[in-house]
């Protein structure tokens, strides 16, 4: 009876560990087709909302803001502030200090998460698994959990939401070692749009008030 016992535990070990299989090789198929239909696009534009959530300190916060994308190129509008990144040189322009900031692309800070990686950021550095499917206002939203490999990161899983239909990803949940909750979600994703020849070129003279604070 028991060694029975022990050849049933073994048989519930191994459908278990396949079935885990399967669920990561379906994970890894669903993020190859996301990062492949995002490097499709020309360009991409997208409008999001971004929550900040910690409910032991009793921070609550949300913000909006849109990113215009092409190769490594971006505009960002956040909080207030714009950031452009003409594939050399970054620029922050805060207009409440009237101030902007010139800074170098640093290569070997591979961890930073910035517009442009932000579509395709879980092709390294993390285990990933399959995770729940969600119905959003008639959308099948499909869940990847992502956990990164790093044990310094401040990170304890990320959950990336991906349509079903389109591909494309709808929302990302960063779940910090600390309790803090922060979502990033799509209101608008639009893409190959016409865009200005010089939209990521920083122009000095419509900033010609600006204190110009040049890091390198």
């Amino acid at each position: 009876m028991i060694k029975m016992n022990k050849i049933a535990a073994i048989i519930i070990l191994f459908l278990v560990t396949l079935n885990a299989n399967a669920q990561d090789k379906k994970a890894k198929e669903l993020l190859e087709l996301v990062t492949a239909k995002i490097k499709s696009y020309d360009n991409i534009i997208i409008d999001f909302k971004y929550t900040l959530n910690n409910y032991k300190e009793n921070i609550n916060k949300e913000s909006k803001g849109n990113v215009i994308i092409q190769d490594n190129k971006y505009v960002l509008n956040f909080m207030g502030v714009t950031k452009i990144f003409d594939g050399k040189k970054n620029y922050t322009i805060v207009p409440e200090d009237e101030e902007v900031t010139v800074s170098g692309l640093n290569e070997k800070d591979d961890n930073a998460i910035t517009p442009s990686k932000m579509l395709t950021f879980f092709n390294s550095g993390y285990k990933f698994s399959w995770d729940i499917l969600q119905d959003v206002k008639g959308r099948k939203i499909q869940y990847i959990k992502l956990v990164p490999t790093n044990g310094k990161d401040q990170r304890k899983e990320i959950l990336l939401g991906i349509d079903s239909q389109t591909k494309n990803i709808y929302n990302v949940i960063e779940m910090g070692k600390n309790g803090t909750k922060t979502t990033l979600t799509v209101n608008s994703f639009k893409t190959n749009q016409p865009l200005s020849k010089n939209q990521f070129t920083f122009v000095p003279s419509k900033y010609s008030n600006y204190y110009i604070n040049k890091l390198d």
